[in-house]
């Protein structure tokens, strides 16, 4: 990671993160018309695709280095990695949305929430980052808040494989 960090001047400003507003609308209206499951799953691989793409070089080497990192479950490495990214862009989504990624799958669910709270506030039509909180919602038991949030997330794209928590989570909510 350092490697990363010192290929950079230190005086370098990020960019603001590429506007892909028109293209992410275009997908979401696909993602809602999809016929089935599987056409939707190559569709929201093309957000993917948008929210990974980074401001910059820069930003773009660290989000990769981040990832690799966390895939060979060097999660210390990928949350260093996605500090300095959000130290550099603190107004790209993905840096805060990956490194909260990491923090759920370390059960860190207080220190994963913030920075999806960040990443919806930044781009409010993640929806990767709003099933992601929906997700840590429900591990902190705030199921009414988790149901709420994934039915926004089920509005933009129809077919999350997350759909099938929310009967549960509205069973829960009855009990209440």
């Amino acid at each position: 990671m350092l490697g990363a960090l010192a290929a950079f001047p230190a005086r370098a400003e990020c960019p603001p993160p590429p506007d892909h507003a028109d293209a992410l609308t275009g997908l979401i209206e696909k993602v809602q018309a999809a016929p089935d499951e599987r056409s939707a799953k190559i569709i929201s691989n093309e957000m993917w695709e948008i929210w990974a793409d980074a401001p910059d070089k820069r930003a773009q080497e660290l989000l990769d280095e981040g990832m690799t990192r966390r895939s060979a479950y060097d999660y210390a490495g990928a949350v260093d990695a996605f500090d300095a990214l959000i130290a550099y862009c603190p107004n790209y989504a993905e840096g805060y949305n990956q490194r909260a990624f990491v923090n759920f799958i370390r059960q860190d669910y207080e220190d994963a929430l913030p920075d999806l709270e960040r990443a919806v506030e930044l781009s409010p039509r993640h929806i990767a980052a709003m099933t992601g909180q929906a997700l840590t919602l429900t591990a902190l038991e705030r199921k009414a808040e988790a149901a709420l949030i994934l039915r926004e997330a089920l509005e933009l794209n129809p077919w999350l494989s997350e759909r099938a928590l929310l009967p549960v989570l509205e069973y829960e909510e009855e009990e209440l």
